[in-house]
């Protein structure tokens, strides 16, 4: 009984962590990963390194964007932090 009167504030803690820092990180993960997933043709998406660009073409695992003057760069899905705007400009 001493033993577990003992770990209680070591369970406690982790109790704390788990609520405050590792569920959080897990919902942005899950997060970050269907919106990856979910990447379509004309979606305006800023990248991990601060690149701003217009989604061009999709595949498995690459994207292709089309950058200021028509340059085209193909990126790892894992590397488009967010999607700014789902709408293609004209």
């Amino acid at each position: 009984m001493e033993t577990l009167l003992g770990l209680s504030p070591i369970i406690l803690m982790f109790v704390v962590m788990w609520f405050f820092i590792i569920r959080p990180a897990q919902k942005r993960q899950k997060t970050t990963a269907s919106m990856q997933s979910s990447l379509k043709r004309g979606d305006r998406i800023v990248t991990v390194g601060g690149l701003h660009g217009l989604v061009d073409a999709v595949d498995e695992s690459t994207v292709f964007l089309t950058v200021a003057d028509g340059t085209r760069l193909q990126f790892e899905r894992a590397a488009i932090a967010r999607v700014v705007d789902a709408s293609p400009v004209l």
